[in-house]
């Protein structure tokens, strides 16, 4: 299913061209590598001329270039045709001793080169085409020692080098000529016939497939998701790629597309945790398939332009409501097949992460689910909304420097499986992973930031995955009623984890009120247990709540705070109001589940950064306070 849909994706690309009106990708057999030189020879097989062939940018790098496939080196030397890097080009590499490379930054490589010239004057003595020829006469001349002289220099080291016949237009390997010997050396002779699980036809089957390059974490020669390399993954005595049967055009068309949806400048790639998520559609039209594309990946990376970030999510709030797609954005067709791939690293190989395929108009029903899911109020992010990436993100420790500065959280801190199962929930609607619960949570008590993020995703979770219930009484018997956590405050609800954390804020508000900046609040000491043991902690809080009302009573507190009577008396309302549910017999729980604190740290989040309107101007200019010094804090690590 997977090959298949990328092999109908290599040949739509197959007759499409870039900007530039070259082929998006290369005819079977070749490939597109980076090169990052050109040689130029004479008709008599000198080197004339060295010419760069890298970007200009900054830091320039090696360009693409379409040239015959590579050849797949699990171990041993392999040339390639007509091209390869310089050990096997001119017989030199990088000096591997890093204290002698200082002095002699390259080293013969004898072994490689051999190779080399003993592939090509085999594969060229019949050939009388003059640039050919010139390559024949270079590599019986050429010894690793001239390399020491111009136009050589030590920018050629490890690079991948082609040849070029000076002046004549294009490349050795792009003559007709050197096509006609390349297209005899791609027939195997040898190879198994055989049924093609991708194509449904009798053909040569491949052996070894191309590798796969450009997977985040993942080996530089690339790797494979179909391989077979040792004698128990093999079966009825078949060997390598027959026990999979895929033909070499298959083969070679999969792993095209695959690496060309997988470079970052064509824009079908994100990085999601440990997964290089890979994203195209199949569409009528060559118009509705990139519309389709770009519109996930707005959704799941939104843009930094915040009205173009805005029109993505307005379309997500009218399909929400039920309005057809193609009525609300007219370029985006509804029956659109849309794919979604996600692929890790695991040494040569590559694993599959997540698979999805289904229309546009299912996915972006489900992707406004997931935006739904995450809206809380106050909002929990500033500035555009937030990509998968920085959620995931929030799972990572907040880690403080030498300095007291937030450190900038790192990516590997990412749970492997947790980023597939995350993006595959957000992708089909399925339950969240209860991984996702456990790590806000967890990180919440271990490094005492509660992110309006991390609380947003809590709320998700627990809503989506019907982890929030209370149980009523009917007839003498009890019964779970499931009920959704609230966008935003609801000072009607009973449940009473939540009202714990509303409680909770408020007997933060008190202490800040009361004595202004500490160096350790009451959520820096207490917050793990409060929401853990609340039967432990609440009565030692109320006490220690009780002196601070008495502070404020008698007209002092923190200096923002001009009336502090009437910010006493705003408090013990809203303390009254929330612990009603208590005095009418629900005592302190000993203990709270891990759901349960996770409706503990919704009630804090509502309570602590929602603007009171009917609070004296003290209360919220308090809150204004304390939440500019978190922000400032979090904007470090960001």
């Amino acid at each position: 299913m997977i090959l298949t849909a990328l092999a109908r994706y290599y040949n739509r690309l197959a007759t499409e061209t870039d900007s530039a009106g070259n082929p998006k990708v290369p005819p079977y057999g070749f490939s597109e590598e980076k090169i990052g030189y050109i040689l130029v020879l004479s008709k008599e097989g000198d080197l004339v001329d060295v010419i760069p062939h890298l970007s200009s940018d900054k830091k320039p790098q090696p360009k693409l270039m379409s040239v015959p496939r590579p050849a797949k080196r699990t171990s041993g030397v392999k040339p390639n045709f007509l091209w390869d890097k310089s050990a096997y080009v001119l017989g030199v590499e990088g000096n591997k001793d890093k204290q002698a490379a200082k002095e002699t930054p390259f080293m013969p490589s004898e072994k490689t080169f051999a190779a080399f010239k003993e592939h090509h004057l085999d594969c060229l003595k019949d050939s009388d085409d003059e640039g050919l020829q010139a390559l024949r006469l270079f590599l019986e001349k050429w010894q690793p020692e001239n390399f020491s002289q111009p136009p050589c220099s030590n920018d050629l080291i490890d690079a991948n080098l082609v040849f070029k016949l000076d002046g004549k237009h294009g490349y050795l390997h792009q003559s007709e000529a050197a096509q006609a010997l390349w297209t005899a050396q791609l027939i195997d002779e040898n190879a198994e016939q055989g049924l093609c699980l991708v194509s449904g036809k009798q053909a040569p089957l491949a052996r070894l497939h191309p590798a796969i390059k450009g997977v985040f974490g993942g080996q530089s020669s690339g790797g494979s998701i179909i391989s077979f390399n040792k004698e128990s993954f093999a079966s009825f005595g078949k060997e390598q790629g027959a026990n999979a049967p895929v033909s070499e055009a298959s083969a070679f068309a999969y792993t095209t597309a695959l690496n060309y949806l997988l470079r970052r400048d064509n824009g079908h790639c994100l990085t999601i945790g440990d997964a290089s998520t890979v994203f195209w559609a199949e569409a009528a039209d060559k118009q509705s398939a990139v519309a389709a594309e770009g519109f996930f990946a707005s959704v799941l990376t939104p843009p930094d332009d915040e009205q173009e970030s805005q029109k993505i999510f307005d379309v997500l709030v009218q399909v929400a409501k039920g309005r057809p797609l193609q009525e609300i954005a007219p370029e985006l067709a509804a029956d659109t097949r849309f794919y979604v791939l996600g692929l890790a690293p695991n040494a040569a190989r590559i694993s599959v992460r997540f698979w999805y395929e289904s229309t546009l108009g299912e996915l972006a029903k489900n992707i406004s689910v997931y935006w739904q899911d995450l809206h809380i109020e106050p909002c929990g992010w500033k500035g555009k909304a937030p990509s998968v990436w920085r959620i995931l993100m929030e799972t990572t420790p907040k880690r403080k420097g030498a300095d007291g500065r937030l450190k900038k959280s790192e990516s590997k801190d990412i749970p492997p499986q947790l980023a597939g199962e995350y993006m595959r929930s957000i992708l089909t609607g399925r339950k969240y992973p209860q991984t996702m619960l456990a790590r806000m949570i967890g990180r919440i008590r271990s490094d005492g930031y509660i992110t309006g993020l991390r609380v947003a995703v809590i709320k998700a979770v627990l809503n989506r995955n019907n982890l929030h219930y209370r149980e009523i009484s009917m007839e003498e018997s009890k019964l779970k009623t499931e009920i959704e956590l609230p966008v935003g405050l609801n000072k009607s609800e009973t449940d009473i984890p939540y009202r714990l954390g509303r409680l909770f804020a408020v007997l933060e508000i008190a202490q800040a009120s009361a004595l202004g900046n500490l160096n350790a609040t009451v959520r820096d000491k207490f917050y793990g247990s409060a929401s853990t043991s609340p039967q432990y902690v609440f009565p030692r809080l109320l006490d220690n709540y009780n002196n601070h009302i008495a502070v404020l009573r008698k007209g002092r507190g923190a200096e923002w705070v001009k009336k502090p009577k009437s910010t006493a008396l705003w408090l013990e309302r809203e303390v009254g109001e929330i612990m009603q549910e208590f005095f009418s017999g629900h005592p302190f729980p000993r203990h709270l589940s891990l759901e349960e604190q996770g409706r503990f740290v919704v009630g804090y989040y509502h309570q602590r950064y929602t603007k009171h309107v009917e609070a004296p101007e003290d209360v919220n200019t308090a809150l204004d306070h304390e939440n500019n010094v978190e922000e400032n804090e979090e904007s470090q690590g960001e």
